[in-house]
């Protein structure tokens, strides 16, 4: 985690923008409704190569409504991370636009899209990304102590409380299991009480009974706070615990479905 000081966003005129898409599913003229805290039109990126111009994505729509749960899955290397890492603000796209929470975040600078991950945004990896010279208690304090939060430590402890972790608050990360640490992790990503949870292969680091108590825990929390959940992973059991299942293929969604029917 990184410690980027919350800025003023440069934020584009959504108005401007929104218009139907006849290539696209979605309509983009629905941009300001309130339903959906997640909106992405045309979305591409490219990286250059030695070979040339290497395409990492390309034509993304999708729309996300408030309280939703939605797997990316695929593949390695169809693009399911760097498609989270455009929707959460922490990449550009080459091309295509993001609205989050009806801000387009592709019209702002780093400064506007770090204020608005500080604000809006939870994350969990599938390596913790804990900072190791912190406690757990530390490590769930800061995204509050980084926004101005009153009660930094009261309410990083009531978060630890809720992931069972309340006698560990000061152990450090190399005194914590992969368990422990991805649930100081998950009360580091709720704490904030998120508009959108993203989560990058949650359970990828952890063994199948420790990763199916993170499953639970992260699907109870999010009921809880009524958080949207975004995910990427290759855990079929994981990914059937969502309201729907995104197929990337070649940095394309392919198909959507609902859970229940992967094999």
């Amino acid at each position: 985690m990184t410690g980027e000081s919350p800025a003023g966003a440069e934020t584009g005129n959504a108005d401007d923008n929104t218009k139907t898409n006849t290539n696209s599913q979605y309509d983009f003229k629905r941009m300001k409704t309130s339903e959906y805290v997640l909106k992405a039109q045309q979305l591409g990126k490219q990286l250059s190569s030695p070979e040339g111009l290497l395409t990492i994505l390309e034509g993304v729509d999708l729309e996300i409504r408030r309280g939703e749960s939605v797997a990316i899955v695929g593949v390695s290397g169809a693009g399911k991370s760097t498609l989270l890492g455009l929707l959460a603000g922490l990449d550009v796209p080459s091309e295509g636009k993001i609205w989050l929470r009806d801000e387009e975040i592709t019209a702002m600078d780093e400064d506007g899209r770090a204020a608005l991950r500080a604000n809006h945004v939870g994350f969990v990896f599938q390596s913790f990304h804990l900072i190791s010279s912190l406690t757990a208690l530390e490590n769930v304090m800061l995204p509050l102590e980084l926004s101005g939060a009153a009660d930094a430590s009261g309410t990083a402890l009531r978060a630890l409380q809720n992931v069972g972790l309340e006698a560990r608050r000061g152990h450090y990360p190399k005194q914590l299991s992969g368990g422990e640490k991805q649930r100081v992790a998950i009360a580091r990503a709720f704490v904030v009480e998120p508009a959108v949870l993203f989560a990058d292969e949650p359970t990828g680091n952890l063994d199948k009974r420790t990763g199916e108590t993170i499953i639970d825990l992260l699907f109870r929390m999010n009921s809880e706070s009524h958080t949207t959940l975004v995910l990427v992973t290759h855990d079929t059991s994981l990914a059937s615990r969502c309201d729907r299942i995104l197929h990337m293929d070649a940095g394309r969604i392919e198909r959507e479905e609902l859970p229940g029917s992967l094999p």
